[in-house]
């Protein structure tokens, strides 16, 4: 059986700019959408499976603005 390793991962919404935003020239700021995270797991696959079970389901629909961040310890 493989060791599992320690590793964090955030996730993070890039929200688009609306036509106003767009207009004035102003880009949205990105939203940590839950704290960051340790976890124990063989690699950086599985982190990325987790991680994204725990996107939000508000998000679900939005995932091509969602990006999950991994870093091993």
């Amino acid at each position: 059986m493989a060791k599992s390793k320690l590793f964090e991962y955030a996730v993070l919404y890039h929200p688009k700019p609306s036509k106003e935003e767009r207009e004035a020239g102003v880009t949205p700021r990105s939203e940590l959408l839950m704290d960051l995270t340790s976890i124990l797991a063989r690699d950086e696959k599985e982190v990325g499976i987790i991680a994204s079970r725990s996107i939000p389901d508000k998000f679900t629909d939005k995932l091509d603005d969602v990006e999950i961040l991994v870093r091993p310890l």
